[in-house]
């Protein structure tokens, strides 16, 4: 069996478990849910942020990267598997380290979404003032 690296990435409540592997075919491909790529995430934006990283240090197509990613929307999942890229590919390679810390990719960006306050619409939202 080939060598594969494992890393889990988190954002908001998103968690991506994902397996960076060296590429079997010409091209690498990207696996999500056993879904293809564009098939998962039909957002460009969404597309763009997770191959930024492999784009940053020069990897596009010398691996199949799976990923099985649960939790938040898909905003959040995109945010997820995009640090557990670039968690493995710290594995594969330390020398990628100074130009994604520099991007700020291996940081969790660790945001969350404030509660709810009892007497308020939402977190901050008040309910609308009657004077009469």
């Amino acid at each position: 069996m080939e060598k594969q690296n494992h890393e889990v990435g988190k954002r908001k409540n998103a968690v991506a478990r994902v397996y960076l592997r060296a590429r079997a075919g010409d091209v690498g491909t990207i696996r999500i849910n056993d879904r293809s790529f564009e098939d998962y995430f039909p957002r460009p934006s969404s597309r763009l942020l997770i191959m930024q990283v492999l784009e940053l240090t020069q990897t596009v197509g010398r691996f199949d990267i799976l990923v099985n990613v649960h939790g938040g929307g898909l905003s959040g999942q995109a945010g997820a598997v995009k640090h557990g890229i670039a968690k493995a590919l710290l594995d594969v390679d330390v020398a990628y380290r100074p130009v994604l810390k520099k991007a700020g990719h291996i940081t969790r960006d660790s945001r969350e979404v404030e509660r709810k306050k009892y007497g308020l619409a939402g977190a901050r939202r008040r309910f609308q003032y009657s004077k009469r």
